[in-house]
């Protein structure tokens, strides 16, 4: 019996390989013999989680015509694969991916670190910031309080707790958009909101078409579904949406859904207009798209201007019939990453879907952290544990420039004026092997192709600003560690990481 579970193509193989481009080879520097060379790829597609372990590749000579190479190069990369453990073969059965004895299965995510790691370990990865206490504290000894009447009832609310649903209608009321309590769904995170939207409305072999980059998490939950991701690249810069191609790509592949991040757009930072808005929207309804705005980042704006209204309007603002636009929003990243809480507005009908649909998922979302919410929310401690959070990320956002600035200067980015992340073009370094040498400097890094697809964004790194002061600046020294070993070409065990205490 094959002790495979998927396939790789050799075009896909070949795409993924090709787009691992490295600076080339200073003076003296010596290149690895090509045999070498593609084991390394393919080892790092595995470590990374972009091949899943227990796929079949292709065979020798389809992978050495895909390559252009002999089959005698593709034999020997196999063979020294199968010597490191990374690569399993049986006569008849062909050859499939593993990782040798010991090792952790890589991730297809970004989860972040056991807390075991971090004395040692910068974690870069999770775009995650400790909870703004005393807030957290608060929330949840007003939730306990409030617990009483509910612990009389079953505990089932599969469209979440009534009062919690009218407060985030409420809430959307208060930014100009008629929203009524039947119009909420409470969802467990926004990864749950968005789940439940695909199982909905894209089954397996459906098109999703996806902002390019993206958040790799979403990606990965997509493809887990069935989708075929239609990727869309971004405009240049923090300038939002390219809209020609957007238009081209919901008129020519009519994509079931087309998810899109709006405000402070995660990797890259970039905001999207109000006429941006009401254009997708407009092409989305002609389309027949449905379009799924995450709003998660919306409240993490860093810069005073958009105190007081200066924010573009919701996407869901310019689809007052509610036909087109379901929208997701979190408490996750504006709070706390432990406070699983997430909501999804649409129209009632989607609504009801979407609960009938819960049935046969998780039923509901956790009482207790519904409660601390809507106590944050009906208190006015939301306003200002996120204002406490603003001000803690532009600090932090600001610390990590100015460390990159001086330890990494050939380092390309563009300053978000909000979110939680940076999107960072690696001076000519392939980010997929910068990730894989952080882990031998001490500083966990997401490579850009996580955020892509089929190899997209090879030269990126995404760093999101989580950590601030002597820690921003030791991390910039790790990375900066970990480019030179990638300079070098340095292979094995590397520079020690060391350890940090903040």
């Amino acid at each position: 019996m094959a002790q495979w579970t998927s396939a790789v193509g050799a075009a896909q193989l070949a795409r993924l390989l090709n787009s691992q481009q490295d600076r080339p080879a200073g003076p003296g520097t010596r290149r690895p013999p090509a045999y070498r060379a593609l084991a390394d790829g393919i080892r790092l597609l595995v470590l990374e989680g972009r091949v899943p372990v227990a796929a079949r590749l292709p065979a020798e000579r389809e992978l050495a015509l895909a390559l252009s190479v002999s089959r005698t190069t593709v034999a020997a990369a196999y063979e020294a694969l199968r010597g490191e453990g990374f690569l399993e073969s049986r006569r008849g059965a062909g050859s499939w991916t593993a990782v040798p004895a010991g090792n952790p299965i890589p991730a297809r995510g970004l989860e972040p670190l056991p807390p075991e790691a971090l004395g040692s370990v910068i974690d870069l990865g999770c775009a995650s910031l400790p909870a703004p206490e005393p807030w957290l504290t608060r929330a949840v000894q007003g939730a306990l309080e409030e617990l009483p009447p509910y612990a009389h009832t079953h505990g089932d609310y599969p469209a979440g707790l009534p009062a919690l649903r009218s407060m985030i209608a409420e809430r959307y009321i208060a930014r100009g958009i008629p929203t009524m309590p039947e119009q909420i769904m409470v969802t467990t995170g926004a990864m749950g909101a968005i789940d439940a939207i695909c199982h909905l409305f894209a089954g397996r072999g459906e098109r999703i078409a996806v902002e390019s980059p993206s958040y790799a998490n979403i990606l990965q939950l997509m493809r887990e579904t069935g989708a075929r991701l239609v990727p869309v690249a971004m405009a240049e810069g923090l300038s939002g949406w390219d809209l020609d191609r957007w238009r081209q790509v919901l008129r020519e592949a009519a994509p079931r859904i087309a998810y899109v991040v709006a405000d402070f757009h995660n990797p890259t930072g970039a905001l999207a207009d109000e006429d941006q808005r009401r254009r997708l929207v407009d092409a989305a309804r002609s389309a027949g798209t449905v379009l799924v705005a995450d709003e998660t980042m919306s409240e993490l704006w860093l810069e005073e201007d958009f105190r007081d209204g200066g924010m573009p309007r919701p996407v869901c603002g310019f689809d007052p019939a509610g036909s087109t636009v379901i929208t997701v929003g979190s408490a996750s990243k504006a709070f706390w990453a432990g406070m699983r809480i997430g909501w999804v507005r649409a129209a009632p009908d989607v609504i009801r879907s979407l609960v009938a649909a819960r049935a046969y998922a998780d039923l509901g979302t956790p009482v207790l952290e519904q409660l601390a919410v809507n106590w944050l929310f009906s208190t006015g401690g939301w306003e200002q544990a996120v204002e406490l959070r603003r001000a803690q990320a532009r600090e932090n956002r600001d610390a990590l420039v100015a460390a990159l600035g001086r330890e990494l200067p050939g380092w390309e980015f563009e300053v978000p004026r909000g979110g939680l992340t940076l999107w960072v073009r690696a001076g000519g370094l392939s980010g997929s092997r910068l990730a894989e040498a952080g882990e031998r400097t001490g500083v966990r890094v997401p490579s850009g192709p996580r955020f892509g697809v089929d190899g997209a964004f090879e030269g990126y790194v995404r760093l999101p600003f989580t950590v601030g002061g002597a820690v921003a600046d030791e991390a910039a020294a790790r990375l900066a560690a970990a480019a030179r070993l990638v300079e070098s070409g340095a292979t094995g065990a590397g520079e020690a990481p060391r350890t940090f205490v903040a």
